[in-house]
């Protein structure tokens, strides 16, 4: 009876602890980590743009490469994704664009996105609707824009849990989908023709 209830006090006080959250940054050789083209069909160009920076604790992707997710290989269900991402100053009148994928399917056939760039952070992609692929975009419900231009840090905090996306940037949700199909998938990052870098890549698996 002791050692029972020992083992329940236990239980209840790691039932407490704070979650610990993973470092996503990979070693030099994205071990980890698969490439994958964007769309699927247009299969994987030779040229790699991504390494990483030892000495800013980085992922960097020079965005000279093709249209392409970098894909985390863990396959997750629910979890908190925290990222810092900053592209390389370019001039005011570039199109910054790339993005955090979530839910992705293992080659990126379903895939939700949280957008990064000028027009601000939200939520797009395209989501599994009574059988049929439907690519919706959340722009128009986004709060506010929140993005500090290129050349400073952004923060994106992402809460995937049950069939629901939260985005929160720079430390205020912006963005909120309900309805996400695909339960379990992958996470990623977007390679779009643009230098950015990535940091603090945290992952919190919820229980």
């Amino acid at each position: 009876m002791f050692l029972a209830r020992i083992l329940t006090l236990g239980a209840i006080a790691a039932a407490l602890l704070p979650a610990q959250s993973t470092d996503l940054l990979p070693d030099e050789s994205l071990k980890g980590w698969t490439r994958i083209p964007i769309p699927p069909t247009d299969g994987l160009k030779p040229k790699l743009q991504w390494s990483v920076d030892p000495a800013q604790k980085a992922l960097v992707c020079t965005g000279d490469g093709q249209h392409e997710w970098l894909r985390y290989d863990q396959l997750l269900g629910d979890y908190v994704l925290d990222v810092d991402f900053r592209f390389t100053d370019k001039g005011a009148d570039v199109k910054y664009n790339s993005g955090v994928g979530i839910r992705l399917s293992q080659y990126g056939e379903l895939w939700l996105q949280a957008q990064t760039g000028p027009t601000g952070g939200y939520l797009f992609g395209v989501n599994l609707v009574d059988g049929a692929l439907v690519r919706s975009n959340l722009q128009k419900e986004m709060k506010e824009n929140r993005i500090k231009p290129a050349g400073q840090w952004n923060h994106y905090g992402i809460r995937v849990q049950g069939d629901k996306v939260t985005l929160a940037v720079n430390g205020a949700v912006v963005n909120e989908w309900p309805g996400i199909a695909l339960r379990k998938g992958y996470l990623g990052l977007e390679a779009e023709g643009h230098e950015i870098t990535f940091r603090n890549l945290k992952l919190t698996v919820l229980k």
